[in-house]
C-alpha cells in the first residue's frame, strides 16, 4: 500500500502545480483554495502516509489501509471539482464540497486507527 499511495500522490503532485501554473498565467488566484487543498490533502497527506506504510508493513496490508487509500481516493476528487467549481462561481456544490470531504475524512479515519494500533516495535 505505501507504493500505491506514493505513485498516486505524485499525481496529485502533477495536477496541484499544472493547476498553480494555470492560476499563474490565467491570474485567476481564486482558485488559491483549491490548489492548497490538492497539494496538501492529495501530494503531501498520501506521500506521508505512504511513506508510514512503507516503514511499517504490518499496516499497510490490512482492510483498513485498502479503505484508506479508496476512500481518500474517491472523496477528495468529489471535494476538489465541487471546490473548483464553487470557486468558479457555480451554486449547489456545497453539498458535494461535503460529500466529498465526508468520504475522504473517513479515510483518513481509517488511517488514524490504523497507525495508532501500531505495536511498541519498530522492526519490519
Amino acid at each position: 500500500m505505501g507504493i500505491k499511495c506514493l505513485k498516486i500522490s505524485v499525481v496529485y503532485f502533477l495536477i496541484g502545480i499544472c493547476f498553480g501554473l494555470y492560476m499563474s498565467i490565467a491570474d485567476k488566484f481564486v482558485y488559491g483554495p483549491s490548489h492548497a487543498h490538492i497539494n496538501l490533502l492529495g501530494w503531501v497527506s498520501l506521500a506521508l502516509a505512504g511513506l508510514i506504510y512503507h516503514l511499517f508493513p504490518s499496516i499497510a496490508t490490512n482492510t483498513l489501509s485498502k479503505i484508506h487509500f479508496w476512500l481518500h481516493n474517491i472523496g477528495l476528487p468529489i471535494m476538489m471539482i465541487a471546490l473548483i467549481m464553487n470557486e468558479a462561481g457555480s451554486s449547489g456544490t456545497v453539498p458535494y464540497i461535503a460529500t466529498g470531504a465526508t468520504i475522504m475524512s473517513l479515510g483518513i479515519l481509517c488511517f488514524v486507527i490504523n497507525v495508532l494500533g501500531l505495536k511498541n516495535s519498530t522492526t519490519k
